[in-house]
């Protein structure tokens, strides 16, 4: 009895053996899985490309991702289940082998409020990997394949300005109105504001302005701001501090305004410089001091009795007009007398 059931086990186990399809394991050492973008601006979408290097008939593909940063689009290569962290994509060749897969495709799209920049990772994992017939079960890929992204705003250069209106004159308080600005700004933990200037030899130049403290600080010889810098960064950033600019002489000066990363051995963020004419204080003048215009004579042109307005003097007597009455009385007294001489020679004769 004995014998006869060791004979039975043989043949049973012969004829796994012969008419049972072989199947093994082995490890998908050929898979390769990309993003289509390293850096990814908000708004903007991301596909994570998985090549499997061969056909597979069935799989379960694990995506995990940051859902503070992404949300899930779209896949292309099997049924996808979104649980708000992780994307469950799960493929079976129903047709037996006929219309087996060679890669898939999820899409994910980043939130559009992102204003820093936010490095971030897709994380792989697989699970009932089979090639198109089944005869060969692979490796679950256990161990998470990651993949970088950065999800960051295109950031603006920062536009630095140092503006006034009107003649600078030396040793005249200019008011200048200092700022810098970008629509979306790149951050920084420990930015800083600095000046440099160049005058005329001889020459000085201030740059003045009051704290909170209303201490009053020279950006041009100590900056401006906290010694290890403040955070600047985002959207719509905008700083502007009013100041006043001296300058001891006349002549040719320039300002330059520098915006400086304190964590990174002072580097430069943003730059520019501003040239300035400075004119001589004009003294006002005075009319009628030829001190202050020795080329202008004693009576110029204008003077005072120039302008004076000219009136006819008023005689203290109305002139007389008309026929003076003494004067034919006296022609007939000069006759009269004429006549008596005349008629005294005659009776003298």
């Amino acid at each position: 009895m004995k014998k006869i059931i060791s004979i039975f086990a043989i043949i049973a186990i012969l004829s796994m053996i012969v008419f049972v399809p072989s199947s093994y394991a082995a490890a998908l050492d050929t898979i390769d899985i990309k993003t289509t973008k390293a850096t990814v601006r908000p708004g903007e979408e991301v596909a994570v490309n998985i090549n499997f290097g061969q056909n597979l008939g069935a799989y379960t593909f694990d995506i995990a991702y940051d859902n503070n940063i992404f949300e899930y689009i779209s896949v292309d290569g099997g049924t996808a289940n979104d649980t708000s962290d992780k994307v469950k994509v799960t493929f079976y060749d129903s047709t037996g082998g006929n219309s087996p897969r060679n890669n898939m495709k999820v899409v994910f799209k980043a939130k559009s409020d992102i204003t820093t920049s936010n490095p971030t990772e897709f994380t792989i994992t697989a699970e009932g990997l089979a090639n198109p017939d089944a005869s060969v079960q692979f490796d679950d890929i256990t161990t998470p394949i990651v993949k970088n992204v950065t999800v960051e705003p295109e950031y603006i250069d920062y536009i630095l300005k140092l503006e006034h209106t009107g003649e600078i004159q030396k040793n005249e308080e200019k008011i200048m109105n200092l700022s810098y600005s970008s629509p979306m700004g790149r951050y920084y933990e420990h930015a800083r504001l600095v000046a440099e200037a160049v005058a005329p030899t001889g020459a000085t130049v201030k740059l003045l302005a009051k704290d909170q403290s209303n201490l009053e600080h020279d950006i041009i010889q100590s900056g401006w701001g906290d010694a290890q810098g403040n955070k600047i960064g985002g959207k719509d950033v905008l700083q502007s501090l009013q100041t006043r600019a001296i300058f001891s002489e006349e002549g040719n000066y320039t300002i330059t305004l520098k915006l400086i990363d304190r964590d990174n051995s002072d580097s430069i963020i943003a730059e520019k410089t501003f040239s300035f004419s400075v004119s001589e204080k004009q003294t006002p003048v005075t009319p009628n001091n030829p001190d202050q215009n020795p080329n202008t004579p004693d009576e110029a042109p204008g003077s005072k009795e120039e302008i004076t307005d000219k009136t006819e003097e008023t005689p203290e007597k109305l002139p007389k007009t008309g026929i003076n009455i003494y004067i034919p009385i006296t022609a007939v007294l000069i006759a009269l007398v004429g006549a008596y001489a005349y008629s005294n020679k005659r009776n003298e004769e």
